[in-house]
């Protein structure tokens, strides 16, 4: 689901304009990105706490150099922590439902095409 089908989702959930529910997203992410960037977390009872981490400077090898080492600035990155209301609403999915057919599908390994190719022929 991208950002529009979000809001388009959103908005008829909530009986809301589509504009209205931009807006309203638009804020949230706004006042998120400002309470991460003062260290603060956001947690919403239920769901989950958006955290800031810190990530210490640290030496890592050039993946196109693998002999050279480079040095890895610190950085801050977002972390999310699902909240118990979460995590418990996902362990009632029930395993026969589409979502779960379709991981079956890509851990299958394909079965080899017994068809001549253009060499063969």
């Amino acid at each position: 689901m991208n950002k529009a089908e979000l809001i388009e989702k959103i908005a008829n959930k909530a009986g809301l304009t589509k504009k209205q529910t931009e807006d309203c997203l638009e804020a949230f992410e706004a006042v998120t990105i400002e309470s991460l960037k003062k260290d603060e977390d956001v947690t919403l009872t239920g769901f989950g706490t958006f955290s800031a981490k810190h990530r210490h400077a640290r030496m890592g090898v050039n993946p196109q150099k693998p002999t050279e080492k480079i040095q890895i600035p610190a950085v801050i990155i977002p972390k999310f922590k699902s909240g118990k209301a979460l995590k418990d609403a996902l362990k009632e999915v029930d395993a026969s439902e589409p979502r779960a057919e379709i991981k079956e599908e890509e851990t299958a390994t394909p079965e080899p095409t017994t068809e001549p190719t253009n060499s063969e022929e």
